[in-house]
């Protein structure tokens, strides 16, 4: 387990290092994602490993305890043998007892040494999970940059000096429309009133 953690963080910083390093790259946020899913799928299996780890612990811990349901059974049966002053059977019991007292010591060490290691890995687990949430909270920061980057970009493209001639010269077309088109209105108007006044006069000229 202390390998693949040592694997997973020169795989990191390897990684990192190739992410800076490519500067040709014109997507960063891409080779981030990438980068992200990378580590996730190496946590998933990290936290595969880990949930292993856990049930051999848990296989350790019922050895220790058939282990010590054994070593008071024979040392019973030891009491036994001695009333019995069978020789042969005296020291098969004491030669069971020794060995069941030699793997309860030997299971009861690796327990402890298991304990430790595993709570020291769950610790850098869930300090893995962390650092992959704080890459993606960098993730939306970097989006966002971007995001505002694209947008002034395209503000300035908008905004440079080129197209404030073309805003002036349009204004000044569509002024110049606009003047147009009020003063065919208002030729039409007023031919549209002299029409009627004729038109008024030759009722009045009209024989009664």
């Amino acid at each position: 387990m202390k390998n693949l953690f040592t694997k997973f963080k020169y795989s990191i910083q390897a990684d990192l290092h190739d992410l800076f390093d490519k500067k040709v790259e014109k997507n960063p946020i891409k080779m981030l994602n990438h980068y992200i899913r990378e580590a996730e799928k190496q946590t998933e299996q990290t936290g595969k490993l880990l949930a292993r780890q856990a049930q051999l612990k848990k296989e350790l811990e019922l050895q220790l305890s058939q282990a010590a349901e054994m070593l008071e059974k024979r040392e019973k049966q030891l009491q036994l043998a001695l009333g019995t002053e069978e020789a042969e059977l005296v020291t098969f019991a004491q030669e069971e007892v020794s060995a069941y007292t030699a793997r309860k010591h030997t299971l009861l060490t690796s327990i402890d040494a298991a304990n430790v290691e595993y709570f020291a890995l769950e610790r850098k687990f869930e300090t893995m999970k962390h650092k992959i949430k704080d890459m993606k909270v960098r993730q939306l920061q970097l989006m966002g940059k971007e995001n505002v980057v694209r947008a002034n970009r395209q503000m300035d493209k908008v905004l440079t000096s080129n197209n404030n001639e073309n805003f002036d010269e349009l204004s000044t077309y569509i002024d110049e429309l606009s003047e147009n088109i009020e003063r065919k209105y208002e030729i039409t108007s007023f031919e549209t009133r002299l029409a009627q006044l004729e038109k008024e006069q030759k009722l009045i000229e009209q024989p009664k």
